[in-house]
């Protein structure tokens, strides 16, 4: 009883954080849409598939941070490439997942979670690494504050799975300040010599 009463303290700080968000960024929200639009072209928003809560799909936002661009075979030319100056400040600046806070509202998602990853990934994961689908995944978790993607995957997992285990209410605003910390010294924003996080290839 006890613990279901912490989860709805941290639905209803879900909710009021991010509905106040959204309106107080509201004017950042339409500049940054304007920036993308001129800067990257359509769409605005990055709109893909990912596992939330128990596994269940949902599709979740970001503002667009890459360049539509193709080889010419017409494959897609590899991140470092198709990540412009523009859209790599965004991401250093985190400002790219600011539209997350819809999927917060809509209950999708929570201010502190594990970060969602790909669906490809699902049947990579091995028994203990599924448990990070236990909670709701969030904008910033512990391992986003603990090296982001500049840690391994099996790091990045270990510490997903302790929250699981160790999650307060405390926690979560220990992590949510940590996070203000680290976008403001943009630190673990990528892999070494990598723009984005290497895929994950599983356990083997």
């Amino acid at each position: 009883m006890k613990q279901k009463g912490a989860f709805f303290i941290k639905r209803l700080f879900d909710i009021i954080v991010s509905a106040v968000g959204l309106v107080l960024l509201s004017p950042l929200l339409v500049l940054l849409a304007a920036l993308v639009r001129i800067n990257l072209g359509s769409p605005i928003f990055f709109r893909q598939e990912r596992p939330g809560l128990h596994e269940k799909i949902f599709r979740l936002y970001k503002f667009r941070s890459m360049k539509d661009a193709v080889d010419r075979n017409g494959k897609e030319l590899p991140d470092a490439e198709r990540l412009s100056k523009f859209g790599a400040l965004l991401r250093s600046s985190s400002l790219d997942e600011l539209p997350e806070l819809f999927n917060v509202l809509k209950g999708e998602m929570s201010l502190v979670g594990p970060r969602p990853l790909l669906v490809k990934y699902l049947p990579l994961y091995n028994e203990e690494q599924h448990r990070r689908h236990e909670v709701l995944p969030g904008i910033t978790g512990w391992a986003q504050v603990n090296g982001r993607n500049a840690i391994s995957w099996e790091e990045k997992f270990r510490l997903d799975v302790w929250y699981v285990d160790h999650w307060s209410p405390w926690l979560d605003l220990k992590i949510l300040f940590m996070t203000v910390k680290k976008v403001f010294i943009r630190e673990g924003i990528s892999a070494e010599n990598q723009v984005t996080m290497e895929e994950f290839k599983g356990n083997g």
